[in-house]
């Protein structure tokens, strides 16, 4: 597949790489992972600001960077559109000539005339000759995406653009966000510590870790089926437990946890008497009376003590204590009132074996 961009790279130091990423043209891709987890790194790497040990990085037919061959094309040839968190404007130049600045291999006149297009772009008519510190952040923030998209990039790379802004701000570049790729048919890498960000912008998410790809996926298939413990966690999924397979049956396969078992989706790919990882999103528990036909769900009732009550705006988030576990889950506040939840207080809570998702042992 030779459109959009395609990435492998490998090194062992002095930053740890083992990351292999493809973004389609007009694809949204998120990079996500703990501070140091490469995600920069990889960034930069494309852009030309890094040489890594060994890989390739081809965007189209063009060969950026290919250790094996010695190709390592400078950043100025590469058509990188970057967008930095701390939006990285010059300080003395106003908003027409910051974005002006990125086409200095146009003539003058055409510069600032692209320079005027672009600024509508991106809504900001009328503030062609305002400093940046005379702007909001979000329309930096805006400035910056034009002079991005200005160079005519080949990719747009997005580093954590959204922090720097308040959440009202946010709210409105991601709207904005939306409607420019609508425009933009080319592959776009952003870089959010923000899960919540990543799965509303992105179309696929990949996952790394000490510059490692674990996974990569659409957001809702990231969180239905991680590859392994280790991605649950990152993906910031509360529920992790260890376990073992104890049987199978015709609809469903049960699952040893602690003392309890648990009825889940049939899981045959692993042998009876596998141990497992095993994840369960917070929506997967439940606090509701039994069900009658109780035999013919996938419900799973445990006695639990509740532990913390921490509140949240409109609802709680409940830590339960199960044997040597904690489980977590989320309470709207008026269920929580009606049921008098406390801390301390026995109830019993239902499990929804649907939700629940085996995971291989690492190693």
């Amino acid at each position: 597949m030779s459109e959009g961009l395609h990435v492998d790279l490998t090194q062992d130091n002095p930053i740890p790489l083992a990351a292999q990423i493809h973004c389609a043209p007009g694809e949204v891709l998120a990079l996500v992972g703990p501070s140091g987890s490469g995600k920069s790194t990889l960034l930069r790497s494309i852009a030309g600001l890094y040489k890594p040990n060994a890989g390739v990085i081809r965007c189209g037919e063009e060969v950026w960077f290919d250790s094996s061959r010695s190709v390592n094309m400078p950043t100025a040839q590469r058509r990188v559109g970057m967008v930095f968190q701390n939006f990285a404007l010059f300080p003395h130049l106003s908003a027409l000539e910051n974005i002006a600045e990125a086409m200095l291999d146009y003539p003058h006149k055409e510069r600032i005339e692209r320079a005027r297009s672009m600024l509508a772009r991106v809504h900001l008519e009328g503030l062609e000759k305002r400093l940046p510190r005379q702007l909001s952040g979000g329309q930096q923030q805006r400035v910056a995406v034009a002079r991005a998209l200005a160079r005519e990039p080949k990719v747009l790379l997005l580093d954590e653009p959204f922090s720097a802004v308040d959440r009202g701000t946010r709210e409105s570049l991601y709207n904005e966000l939306a409607e420019l790729r609508e425009e933009l048919n080319m592959p776009m890498l952003l870089v959010t510590h923000d899960l919540d960000e990543a799965t509303l912008l992105a179309d696929r998410m990949s996952i790394l870790n000490v510059g490692k790809t674990l996974q990569t996926d659409t957001p809702d298939q990231l969180l239905a089926a991680p590859h392994s413990a280790e991605v649950a966690k990152l993906l910031g999924m509360r529920n992790v437990f260890s376990g073992r397979v104890i049987r199978h049956e015709a609809k469903h396969s049960i699952v040893a946890w602690g003392e309890h078992e648990l009825r889940v989706r049939l899981r045959g790919d692993f042998e009876e008497g596998t141990s497992i990882y095993w994840a369960m999103p917070t929506s997967g528990v439940l606090l509701m009376p039994s069900r009658s036909h109780e035999s013919e769900t996938l419900d799973n009732e445990i006695p639990v003590r509740i532990v913390t009550m921490l509140a949240l705006g409109e609802q709680f988030r409940v830590t339960l204590q199960t044997g040597q576990d904690r489980v977590t889950m989320n309470v709207p506040r008026h269920i929580a009132q009606r049921y008098a939840l406390a801390e301390d207080q026995h109830i019993n809570v239902r499990l929804r074996g649907e939700t629940v998702h085996l995971m291989a042992l690492e190693g």
